[in-house]
Formats: C-alpha cells, structure tokens, sequence
C-alpha cells in the first residue's frame, strides 16, 4: 500500500490543478482553431501541443528533469534557442528565402505603411510604462503590435527573459487572429469609395535591382540599428540566396526544412513554457491584453497613414486604405485580408500583390524597432 501510495503521488492526477486544467483548455482551443478553422496551423499545431505538454502536470523539484524550467530537461536544451535568441534569426533566415521584394520596389513609397504600422510598438510601450511594467519589459510587450513571433521572442529574450513565454503566446496568437481581428478596424476606417480604389499594376522589376536590394538594405538598416543585426541580417541574406539564381539549393534548404524543423522547435517550446505553475498569473493576462491594444493600434496607424498619403497623391496614384493593414509583419496573412476584404467591394480589384509592399516593409519595419528599443535599453555600460 505504501508503493502505491508513493506512485499516487508522482501521477498527474495527484498534482493536477485548475491552473493545469485552465492551460489545457487553452492547448485545445488552439488545436481546434488551427485544424477546423484552419487559422495559422503551422503555428497553432506546434504551440498548441506545447501547451498540452507543458501542462502535464508532475512532482515539482523531484529530480525527474521533466519541466521546461527543470535544468538539464530536454524540454529545457530546446526551449535555450528561445531563452538565447537562436531561433528567431533562423526564422528570419527562411522569410528571407521566400520573400520577393519586388512590388515593394516598383513602388517605394509603400515602405512608409510598414514604418507608419510601428506606432503601435511605441504607444504600447508608453501605456505599458503607465501600467508600471519595467521600459525593460515594457519594451518587450510593445513589439507584440508587430505581429512578429520572432521579433518578440528575440527583443523579449535580450530585455525581459522572464516575460518570454507570455510575449511569445500573445505574439503568435494574434498573428494567427489576423483575419478576424483587422477586417473590422479596415471597414471601421475606410468608406465605401476608398475600399474601390483601383492602383496601378506594379512595373516590372530587375534582377539587379532584385540582388542590390538586401544588400543596399542590410547596410542601410543595421548602421542605423546594429541592434537589429541577427534578424536583418539573416533576413537579407535569405533574399540574396532566393534572388541571386545560383544557390537555389540553399534558398530551398532554408525556406523549406529548416524553417519548418525551427517552427517546430519554436512552437513546442514556447507552448510548453506555459506550464501553470509559473505561467498563469495576472501579468499574463494583462500582457494579453496590451498585446491585442498594441495589434490593434499597429492595423489602425497602417490603414490611417495611407489615407493621410492620399492628401498628397495625385488621381490615378492614389493608394487604397485597405492596405494599410498590411503594414504589420504577419506574412501573408495581413496581406491577404486585404485582398479579401477588397474582393468584397469589388471583384475586379486585386489587391494582393500591392498589399505585400508594406506587408514584407512590415518585417523590416519591426526589426528596426526592436533594433532601437534594444539599443536605448539594453543596459551594456
């Protein structure tokens, strides 16, 4: 009786709490999000899943290495690419490989759309400090306005590693939201003649212009912000490997397998960092909250700014407002609600191709504002 008292002990059902089974729940919302309403399932799937194994719930400091937080796990070996950054230059890497900047250079001006989404970055940031969050931390959560998984976890782990885990749900959480979370704001913002704007098609791009571009780009940016460097960096080396026409096999290699083992990698362990015992407290909550303030702001600031834009531009060069949206760095997502949401109001309107401009502007856009969060933070001195 008193081994099976002792195994009683060590079974998930005698350490279970409603904390566990609050995170359970959670775990299986976004499973069921990811496959039967198919919202970002290469994110959700992983993330999802982490959540159920994280959650499972066992004897704490028992020497059985089996939490996140356990030294020398193997859950806690996979979650240090988080802890360290690793992962996110990784991800960065493999968008570079599949990104085709070319509409955003046969229409410059485009570029301003992904820098006007970043308000919501910096207003958060404020409203954070206001709510008695560190600038360390306030930071972190700010940069979840960019809907950049990568970006957040990458400027959480240099300047708030303890607010990792619930950045990093509340980033790809409401990346994965995107198309029920700006369709509104967009049609709250625009009137029914602006969502018909028609724009021209964009021109046709060069190959050289294609190769200069992230080399002229990763110059530019990084000596404004060598913060930025690991993400820039791998971003644009990413493109150059795509555009440059003779190393295909590399380009393949990061936008296929690598990407995909580091997503999972990702997910998992940023699921399973949601263990309960140390996740659920009201700051994470609260970290929800501003996440979805700072989303919000970012799609309103995009969608406004072009508008503002359209002051100034001439009939036949207007931009249209919807999107605006895309000025955040969910790639595609944001890119395509603008599409659909345009394909609404008028089926001849096609959208896409002109939305990506800011959307992969966005990606840059964000790096840089971690960038100089990071640089007037980061305390180095």
């Amino acid at each position: 009786m008193e081994g099976l008292f002792k195994f009683f002990q060590f079974t998930g059902f005698a350490n279970f709490t409603i904390g566990h089974l609050v995170m359970i729940t959670v775990g299986l919302i976004f499973i069921y999000l990811a496959i039967a309403k198919d919202y970002e399932p290469l994110l959700l799937v992983p993330i999802g899943f982490g959540i159920l194994i994280g959650n499972i719930p066992f004897v704490q400091n028992a020497g059985l290495q089996l939490g996140i937080y356990e030294e020398g796990s193997v859950m806690n070996y996979l979650y240090f690419g988080v802890l360290k950054g690793i992962y996110p230059p990784l991800i960065f890497l493999g968008i570079g490989a599949m990104t085709d900047f070319s509409t955003l250079l046969s229409n410059p001006k485009l570029i301003l759309l992904g820098a006007a989404a970043q308000i919501g970055i910096f207003i958060t940031f404020t409203g954070a400090l206001a709510l008695g969050f560190t600038p360390e931390q306030a930071a972190s959560i700010g940069i979840i306005g960019g809907a950049d998984g990568p970006t957040a976890i990458f400027l959480s782990s240099k300047l708030a590693p303890e607010l990792v885990g619930a950045i990093a749900i509340s980033a790809y959480s409401y990346m994965a939201l995107v198309p029920v979370i700006q369709p509104p704001i967009m049609r709250l913002l625009t009137t029914p003649e602006e969502r018909v704007i028609k724009m021209k098609p964009p021109r046709a791009v060069s190959k050289l212009e294609k190769i200069m571009f992230p080399i002229i780009g990763l110059l530019l940016t990084t000596f404004i912000t060598p913060s930025a460097l690991p993400l820039l960096g791998m971003l644009f080396f990413g493109n150059v490997l795509k555009e440059s026409g003779v190393t295909k096999r590399l380009a393949d290699t990061a936008k296929g397998s690598l990407i995909d083992i580091v997503t999972i990698l990702i997910g998992l362990t940023v699921g399973a960092s949601t263990q309960a015992t140390t996740f659920l407290r009201p700051q994470s909550i609260l970290i929800f909250g501003l996440g979805a303030f700072s989303f919000m702001i970012a799609t309103a600031g995009g969608v406004l700014f072009t508008k503002l834009m359209n002051v100034f531009l001439s009939e036949g060069n207007k931009i249209n407002p919807l999107i605006g949206n895309a000025g955040v760095s969910a790639v595609p997502d944001s890119a395509r609600v603008s599409h659909v949401i345009g394909q609404q109001y008028d089926k001849t309107n096609h959208l896409l191709m002109h939305a990506m401009g800011p959307n992969v502007a966005g990606v840059i856009g964000s790096a840089v504002a971690a960038g100089i969060l990071m640089s007037f933070l980061l305390k180095v001195f």
